[in-house]
């Protein structure tokens, strides 16, 4: 019993020694989302408070596991009628739920530096699973600090009323949201 608690313990190390975590660089990234508004032009928006972490022990992220989380009283759409529209109880009802978040649950590895990322979004109380597209848009070395950096991009489209965001008609505000989320992360 204790050579299979030793080894299940070596394993166990070996893993946590080979796991890291990557943290966004916030000073450059974004996650945004652009709506059609009246079936003739595009709204782009974003969160202002967002934090993101990669988990991964595979050195072509083949393994990661994405985290993205955004306050939604910091959403931004260069208007703040409209911004304070998205806040209220009639959208995204920020004062009851304060936070979107995303949680990848598998990664599938569809081309060089490309994959599909599937994970749980909550948004407004509801958690759906959804599936995005991943590209890993560089690596390199922070000059400062030395430590490994990367660079992803995530794109991908949900439906704003399977979140029961928004009553309107979709000639209003489009039914499809395009989501898009940017930034460089650097291992800890």
């Amino acid at each position: 019993m204790k050579k299979i608690t030793l080894v299940a313990t070596a394993l166990l190390m070996s893993f946590a020694t080979f796991a890291q975590t990557w943290k966004v660089d916030k000073a450059h990234a974004k996650v945004g989302f652009t709506v059609t508004h009246l079936l003739m032009s595009e709204v782009d928006g974003n969160f202002k408070a967002f934090d993101a972490t990669i988990t991964s022990s595979k050195e072509d992220f083949s393994d990661a596991v994405f985290e993205v989380s955004a306050d939604i009283s910091s959403i931004d759409t260069d208007n703040e009628m409209r911004d304070n529209d998205l806040k209220s109880e009639k959208h995204f009802d920020a004062a009851k739920f304060p936070k979107f978040t995303f949680k990848s649950t598998s990664i599938s590895k569809v081309a060089d530096k490309k994959y599909k990322l599937t994970g749980d979004l909550t948004l407004k109380g509801v958690t759906k699973p959804i599936t995005l597209d991943l590209a890993l848009t560089g690596t390199g070395m922070n000059g400062r600090t030395k430590k490994p950096k990367a660079g992803f991009k995530i794109t991908g489209v949900i439906k704003r009323t399977d979140f029961g965001v928004g009553s309107m008609p979709a000639a209003v505000v489009g039914e499809d949201v395009e989501l898009r989320a940017v930034g460089e992360f650097e291992q800890m």
